[in-house]
């Protein structure tokens, strides 16, 4: 529900601050005075195309700023989305949400929801389950075919057994999308095989291990070096073992092993040095296994230069796998197993595809069983639906009227078996549906969208609502000019049909006719004022004695006389209003 409504520097509004009232808010004045420019600003705040013709002249931005109360199943509705797009207050939850849209003179427009910057779509979003605007523009959402079976699938009760529709066509797309996938032209398939096959048979054939490349790394450097290594250690081993040809030259294992005897001598004598002939003697041991060592590794070195050739042609076959296939040996190994695997598929897609097709005609079965039982509700729901309104067109002086929900069905060679018929269909069923109208006797049914004039299609909007508003979960409707073409008498009955949609919604109307306007619970006179060389509009909520002077005024009558008619048009709509909630459930009641 829209509960407070901020509007700055838009078109010739200076600054409004505007509270709303839960029921019936009643939005009255002079042509011209600005009572739809009110409207402008919610559609803009809504998600509307921003346009900076409508910035104020000599303002650089126009901001208009409302708060929502979240309630019942337009809050259920909400919650999740806010949380979706991370919209919500730092407690995860909240019972309001701020919509704010402002227009600058540069071009630059700015969308936001509870503070944070957001892009039109979602503003649009968040704003369809906020607000219903009626009248003449582009929120006629029941003038929308789009909207006609969700409306009638939301009063049939539909909505739980759509789902299940729509998961058995998921079923059936992934099915027809793997089918379509094998059937891919013949050559197309064959040169795949072909190249699965070479890249099988090239991977397979280096016989690649894990590791490997690293390993030959290694090789190719000590072979590279070979002649540097055998240098090097030779020189460590004449140093640890001395040299053979110089008989007065110790090793440095002999001459270690010397002082170790030497100090085990002096630690016997003096035991303060049992620490260094405990170092001599480890000293002297880690020398001999150093020569030890070092000898062996001298046996390992290998001047190979065939063997240093064969590894460099392996990391270069390396090298080119990976640079087809994969950076390492196992990415390259798991494209092999990857290319086997969609060969498998391939070379048994006949018996696979075989096995999809039965798939598909079972599911083709189970959706067109399924859709026929929804489009047996459709039909006898939506009969009950065109009666209804029917009834409140009557109401509302278009007696001649006939209006009925179509619903038609499509002939496919690839759609669902229905019957004996193959019908087209979608995630929702096999049915097209859209409401129809005959404005007048001997015209044929046709599209809501075709027939309605301005004033005939705002009295089917407010006709529809009130068969709808059990379906439809929109807090906040809005009326614009909902009482074009109609007469003081109708006025009363369009009132008490506004009033009676407060039971489950927030409803805004501008109008002319005092006889609607009489059944306001918060009653709104626009006015246009000039200061100096500026015109702006002003609003103002009218109490009881401003009332019945605004409603006099609507009335062309003036005096006593007219306050009179004024009070009997108030008293009257009282009346009504009372029987009206006297006849209410008390759910309902609490709704008023």
């Amino acid at each position: 529900m829209l509960e407070e409504l901020r509007i700055q520097n838009f078109a010739i509004i200076d600054k409004l601050d505007l509270d709303f009232a839960s029921g019936l808010n009643v939005i009255t004045g002079e042509t011209g005075a600005g009572k739809s420019i009110i409207i402008d600003a919610v559609e803009l705040l809504l998600g509307g195309k921003g346009d900076i013709g409508s910035v104020r002249a000599g303002a650089e931005k126009a901001v208009v700023e409302g708060v929502f109360a979240l309630k019942g199943q337009a809050r259920a509705l909400l919650i999740p989305l806010l949380r979706r797009e991370d919209l919500l207050e730092e407690d995860g939850d909240s019972n309001f949400v701020t919509l704010y849209r402002e227009i600058r003179t540069n071009g630059r427009t700015v969308a936001r929801v509870n503070g944070v910057s957001v892009n039109l779509e979602v503003m649009r979003e968040i704003g369809a389950a906020l607000v219903d605007i009626h009248g003449q523009s582009e929120h006629l959402s029941l003038l929308n075919k789009k909207q006609h079976l969700d409306l009638l699938d939301r009063y049939a009760d539909l909505l739980e057994i759509r789902d299940a529709m729509a998961t058995l066509v998921r079923h059936l797309q992934d099915v027809r999308s793997e089918i379509q996938t094998l059937q891919a032209d013949k050559a197309t398939l064959q040169r795949r095989i072909e190249t699965l096959q070479r890249d099988v048979e090239e991977i397979e054939a280096a016989k690649l291990k894990i590791g490997e490349d690293e390993d030959l790394k290694a090789e190719r450097t000590r072979l590279a070096n070979s002649e540097s290594l055998a240098t090097s250690t030779g020189a460590v081993l004449k140093l640890l073992n001395g040299d053979e040809t110089a008989s007065d030259d110790l090793p440095a294992v002999d001459r270690l092993m010397q002082v170790a005897t030497h100090l085990a001598k002096l630690a016997a004598i003096d035991p303060e040095l049992d620490e260094w002939r405990d170092l001599a003697d480890s000293l002297a041991a880690q020398a001999q296994d150093l020569a030890i060592e070092m000898a062996r590794y001298a046996d390992t070195i290998e001047f190979n230069p065939k063997r240093l050739d064969q590894i460099e042609e392996r990391l270069e076959l390396i090298n080119k796998l990976r640079r087809r296939y994969g950076n390492t040996i196992q990415a390259i190994l798991e494209h092999a197993d990857k290319a086997k695997e969609e060969l498998g598929k391939i070379e048994n897609s006949e018996e696979h595809l075989e096995g999809l097709r039965i798939k598909e005609d079972e599911l083709l079965h189970h959706i067109g069983e399924l859709a026929l039982k929804i489009s047996d509700v459709r039909q006898r729901i939506g009969n009950q639906l065109s009666k209804r309104v029917v009834t409140e067109l009557k109401d509302l002086r278009m007696e001649r009227a006939e209006f009925q929900v179509g619903i038609a069905h499509h002939e496919d060679p690839n759609g669902c078996f229905a019957g004996d018929r193959r019908l087209a269909f979608d995630a929702t069923g096999v049915d097209d549906v859209e409401f129809l109208l005959s404005a007048n006797p001997g015209e044929p049914m046709r599209a809501l969208s075709k027939v309605a004039s301005g004033g005939e299609a705002a009295r089917i909007m407010l006709a529809l609502k009130r068969v709808l508003t059990q379906a439809d979960h929109t807090p906040t409707l809005i009326f614009d000019e909902v009482d074009q073409g109609i007469g003081g008498r109708v006025g009363g009955v369009v009132g008490e049909k506004l009033w009676s949609l407060t039971k489950g919604h927030q409803v805004l109307v501008v109008t002319h006719l005092p006889q609607l306007a009489g059944f306001a619970d918060k009653h709104y006179h626009v006015r246009k004022v000039v200061k100096g060389d500026r015109t702006s509009t002003q609003v103002m909520a009218l109490e009881e004695e401003a009332r019945i002077t605004e409603l006099a005024e609507m009335l062309g009558a003036f005096g006593d006389s007219g306050k009179q008619s004024a009070r009997d048009i108030m008293d009257e709509a009282r009346n009504r209003k009372g029987e009206i909630a006297a006849s209410l459930n008390p759910t309902q009641k609490s709704l008023l």
